[in-house]
């Protein structure tokens, strides 16, 4: 089974893609990296002549939307795993921004036809490290043993989707087993 873990981002998404050959095997990793939102050239030009510092935000998830897709259709993932929103009381506008990467990922998911997962970070988090409340730095160093990595996958964004990945492709047995008569196009685990 191949999934492809998501971590949205305003600016970067991280996304991860391992193949998982049966339950409890070593998931191979396909292929993971970033999207850099707002790096467009043509964007960046138009910004700046604008009297702009940086890519407008419904720029960059017009960015988001068309290379995410791009990369859905070149990979094929029977599974598309996304991280559910969190949200910080410190930080509520962050989770707003972000709120819209997400919503842009979900519908580029939708419109590929992959299943999609939507997974709590402290599920994914307690799934790979065994803490609901690890540190970035703990799960690039989780991912990087998972899959025998000689350095951590940076940025920490890289480390996140293939942990997301992971997590989702480790309750996929379960989830087929429980959708007998009708699979939901769209599930949200949670811890």
């Amino acid at each position: 089974m191949r999934v492809l873990g998501v971590d949205p981002g305003s600016r970067v998404t991280g996304y991860g893609c391992v193949d998982i050959a049966r339950p409890g095997a070593k998931p191979e990793l396909v292929e993971a990296g970033v999207i850099r939102l707002g790096a467009d050239p043509d964007s960046r030009k138009r910004a700046r002549e604008a009297g702009l510092d940086r890519v407008p935000l419904p720029e960059r998830l017009v960015e988001l939307e068309r290379d995410l897709s791009a990369l859905i259709e070149r990979l094929a993932p029977a599974t598309v795993a996304v991280e559910a929103l969190f949200a910080h009381y410190r930080h509520p506008a962050t989770a707003i921004v972000m709120g819209h990467a997400r919503g842009v990922v979900l519908l580029a998911v939708q419109r590929q036809g992959a299943d999609l997962v939507e997974l709590e970070p402290a599920t994914v988090k307690k799934a790979v490290t065994g803490s609901g409340r690890a540190s970035k730095g703990q799960m690039q160093s989780a991912v990087q043993a998972v899959f025998g990595l000689d350095e951590p996958p940076e940025p920490s964004d890289v480390a996140d989707a293939l942990a997301v990945a992971l997590c989702a492709g480790d309750r996929a047995p379960l989830r087929a087993r429980l959708e007998v008569e009708r699979p939901a196009r769209s599930r949200r685990i949670g811890s």
